[in-house]
């Protein structure tokens, strides 16, 4: 007599059909926000050039100028100021050679709102202004991530860098080669454009051959989304402090983030500003006055001697400087450049020009490391032109595979219509073990997780449905 387990069809089967289910239910979930980010993603790998092109007239300065020494940093602030009476500096970026412009941030008085102001350095002339990082590249950049419209928005971002991940391993199963099977759907494309076989071929191997890039580019963004990158980033950097253990200040900290006035790596991201602890966004933006703030505690420097200071300490061209906030603040020096090597924060005291504190890429912990170098390579940074060419080819080949995909599909759908939900195993054990699987998953990334539990109760709903419609037949 046989056994119970000789009468049961062959698992692979079903486990393939198991995994084709969540594949299709994740690139219908996920598709055109992969293909958004393929887009958007893809012009901003060139966000230097771009901007150096779209804004030359800001980022540039005349042919007059190019080449000339630059005059003292407080007359090219205090330029920007004069452009608008009342206002305050809080940032300022030295021209990083005599071709380019200088940036003061200014707030002004009545609103609060933000400005650059670019300005000359050879004849401090003000050459015009942008609001805050009100450059296309830098709208590219909020698009991308559409942080553009806000928290909600920025959660479908997140929950469709988790389904990438998904799709990538289930594509990878899908497309391996089993049972002798030939060239075609592996290496070779079958068919012609007017049938499914050919879009979904060419889907399988643009898939199989830019999927691990995809996948790297999912992970290494998921430090900056909405939920997810957002607690582990306070997580990783501990109460809040967001120095790597071992380095301090010995000041006390504002409540005001070094992120909010300056362009800082993932690892920064909740540093705070040496400072009045009780103050605020308040203080912050005044420039250091020449008369003592405080008779304790001395007169503060001049812009231009923190900037000698500062320019001793050999940050990377395009370093940014923020004003002190408030009578206990510092001067901060930061350098986010391409060359991972060259990040660097400084803190200088604002009365006796003394380092406070001096920290680069080489006083992260491994794990901070490990992220910032994920970040610059999805930001086509650290390798120069091959990392920007390259991730180009893979945003290029990832559009590619959300137009084939959506192409099979859509040859798919049975002539009445209807989503063409790939077929139950026969072996339901095996969708509900991947289904488990696929749960732990929700663990670690929340938004995916919710995002499941919705796909699989739908999912449910549907098959019960179908079910009632067949007993009524």
């Amino acid at each position: 007599m046989p056994s119970t387990t000789d009468t049961l069809p062959p698992l692979a089967p079903s486990l393939y059909r198991a995994v084709w289910r969540w594949h299709f239910y994740a690139g219908l979930l996920v598709l055109p926000f992969i293909a958004w980010l393929a887009v958007t993603g893809a012009a901003f790998l060139f966000h230097d050039e771009i901007d150096g092109w779209y804004h030359r007239d800001l980022l540039g300065v005349p042919a007059a100028s190019a080449g000339r020494a630059a005059l003292p940093h407080g007359r090219i602030v205090g330029a920007a100021l004069a452009a608008h009476p009342g206002a305050q500096w809080f940032r300022y970026t030295p021209a990083p050679d005599a071709q380019h412009s200088a940036s003061v941030g200014v707030a002004l008085p009545q609103g609060g709102a933000r400005l650059a102001v670019y300005v000359d350095p050879a004849t401090a002339r003000v050459l015009g202004e942008l609001p805050e990082r009100g450059t296309l590249m830098w709208t590219v950049r909020q698009l991308h991530s559409l942080k553009y419209f806000g928290p909600v928005a920025r959660g479908f971002m997140e929950m469709a860098a988790g389904w990438a991940l998904v799709l990538v391993a289930s594509g990878i199963y899908l497309w391996w080669p089993r049972g002798g099977k030939g060239p075609g759907g592996v290496v070779a494309v079958r068919g012609r454009p007017a049938q499914r076989v050919f879009w979904r071929d060419l889907h399988a191997i643009t898939g199989v051959s830019v999927g691990l890039v995809l996948a790297f580019l999912a992970i290494t963004g998921m430090p900056w989304s909405v939920l997810w990158g957002s607690q582990v980033n306070a997580w990783a950097n501990g109460q809040n402090f967001g120095y790597p253990a071992g380095v301090r200040v010995q000041l006390p900290l504002s409540g005001q983030r070094l992120a909010d006035v300056a362009h800082v790596p993932w690892t920064l991201q909740q540093a705070r500003l040496p400072g009045d602890p009780h103050a605020g966004h308040e203080g912050h933006g005044s420039a250091a006055p020449a008369a003592a703030e405080d008779p304790l505690l001395g007169t503060p420097l001049s812009l231009d001697a923190a900037m000698a200071v500062i320019g001793r300490l050999g940050l990377a061209p395009g370093y940014s400087v923020t004003a002190p906030n408030g009578a206990r603040g510092v001067f901060t020096a930061s350098a986010y450049p391409h060359d991972l090597a060259r990040q660097r924060v400084v803190h200088i005291d604002r009365y006796s020009g003394a380092v406070l504190l001096d920290q680069g890429y080489a006083d992260y912990g491994p794990a901070g490391q490990a992220l910032e170098w994920g970040i610059n390579v999805h930001l086509g940074q650290e390798y120069g032109a091959l990392n920007q060419w390259l991730l180009l080819a893979a945003c290029v080949a990832t559009l590619l595979l959300c137009v084939t995909g959506a192409i099979a599909w859509w040859k798919r759908r049975p002539s009445g219509g209807g989503l063409a939900v790939p077929p139950l195993p026969a072996r339901p054990e095996a969708l509900a073990g991947l289904t488990a699987v696929l749960a732990l998953g929700g663990v670690v990334f929340p938004l995916v997780g919710l995002s499941l539990l919705v796909v699989l109760g739908s999912d449910l709903w549907w098959q019960r449905r179908l079910a009632a419609r067949m007993r009524a037949v």
